[in-house]
C-alpha cells in the first residue's frame, strides 16, 4: 500500500473531532476535502475504516490505520521540534489513559514535572479497560492492570496500589457494629465507582449469603467517592494513598473495616515501541512517580 500521508491525518482528525465538519475545521480545509481524502484511504486499503456516525466510529481496520496515523503525527511533531521548524506554532498532544485512582493520587504530580512543550489528552477508565484504549490506537500510552504487552508496545511495572475495606466511623457504628459479619455486609449500603469497578464485590464474594444484593450507590468519580464514604453514604474500596492524605485529625477521618482484606492491584505502563523524546520523557517520569509512591516488590 502507498498510504498518503494527508488521508492518514484525516483519519485522525475525524476520530479525534468526532465529526468531518469538526475535522475539517481542525484541518483547515472543507468537509468535501476530509471526505474525500478518507474514501481515498478506504480505497487504497480495501478496507472499510470508519463507520460515519455521530461521532464517527472507527472501526478494526481502522485501527490498524489510527495507530499508523498517530505514530507519525507524534514523530513528525518530535522531529519538527529537533529541527527548530514550527515549533512556536504546534505543541506535540500526547492522548494517554490513566486509571481514575492513579489520577487524584499520584499521576497528575508527574506529568506536570515532564510536560515541557507538551499537552495532555487524558482518557480516564478502569485499569482493566485502559489497555483497550491503547490497542484501538485512541492513546499513545497507559496505565494498566495488563501485564502482557499490547502488540506493537512495550511495558514496564510501576507497582502495586493497596486498598482496603473503608467508611466512616459513624458508618461503621450503624450499619456494622459487630464488624464485617456476612449479615451486616448482606444490608450495609456500598458505594462503587461505576459498572466496571469490581473491587467491592471481589471483597463481598464469599462472604455473603447466597443471594444478598446490599445497596449500592455508583459514584464516578474518585474525588466524590472519596467524599461519599467520608460522608457515610456507603463503604467503599479505597487505596492506601488515598486515605492517609486525610490524616488522623481529620474530622471526616475513616475506619478500615477488615485489617487483615486487603486488596492489591498491579499496575504497568504500556506504551508505542516509538523513538519518540517526549513520550520517554514522560515514561520516565511515570515510572519514577511509580516507584516512589506505589508498593514495590521486596
Amino acid at each position: 500500500m502507498d498510504l498518503d500521508l494527508g488521508q492518514l491525518r484525516a483519519l485522525s482528525a475525524a476520530v479525534s473531532e468526532g465529526t468531518l465538519e469538526a475535522a475539517a475545521r481542525a484541518l483547515h480545509v472543507t468537509p468535501s476535502a476530509i471526505s474525500q481524502r478518507l474514501r481515498a484511504l478506504e480505497v487504497a486499503t480495501g478496507r472499510v475504516l470508519l463507520v460515519r456516525s455521530r461521532p464517527v466510529q472507527v472501526t478494526e481496520s481502522g485501527e490498524a490505520l489510527l495507530r499508523l496515523a498517530r505514530q507519525v503525527e507524534l514523530l513528525a511533531r518530535d522531529t519538527a521540534a529537533e529541527l527548530g521548524a514550527g515549533a512556536e506554532q504546534e505543541t506535540t498532544t500526547l492522548p494517554i489513559a490513566v486509571n481514575a485512582d492513579s489520577l487524584s493520587t499520584w499521576v497528575l504530580p508527574a506529568l506536570a514535572s515532564a510536560a515541557g512543550p507538551v499537552s495532555f489528552d487524558l482518557h480516564r477508565d478502569d485499569e482493566e479497560h485502559t489497555a483497550a484504549l491503547l490497542r484501538s490506537g485512541a492513546v499513545v500510552a497507559a496505565i494498566t492492570a495488563a501485564p502482557v504487552a499490547v502488540p506493537g508496545c512495550s511495558v514496564t511495572a510501576l507497582g502495586t496500589m493497596r486498598y482496603r475495606p473503608t467508611a466512616s466511623p459513624a458508618f461503621a457504628r450503624r450499619w456494622l457494629p459487630d464488624g464485617p459479619t456476612p449479615a451486616a455486609l448482606a444490608v450495609a449500603p456500598v458505594v462503587v465507582f461505576d459498572r466496571k469497578d469490581d473491587l467491592q464485590h471481589r471483597y463481598l464474594r464469599g462472604r455473603l449469603p447466597a443471594g444478598a444484593q446490599p445497596p449500592a450507590h455508583s459514584v464516578p468519580s474518585s474525588a466524590d467517592f472519596l467524599a461519599a464514604v467520608r460522608l457515610g453514604l456507603g463503604w467503599g474500596m479505597l487505596p492506601d494513598l488515598q486515605t492517609q492524605r486525610g490524616g488522623a485529625d481529620d474530622p471526616g477521618d475513616l475506619v478500615v473495616l477488615d485489617p487483615a482484606a486487603t486488596t492489591d492491584v498491579s499496575l504497568y505502563w504500556q506504551q508505542w515501541k516509538l523513538r519518540s523524546p517526549s513520550l520517554d520523557r514522560i515514561a520516565s517520569a511515570v515510572v519514577a512517580a511509580a516507584r516512589e509512591h506505589l508498593l514495590q516488590p521486596r
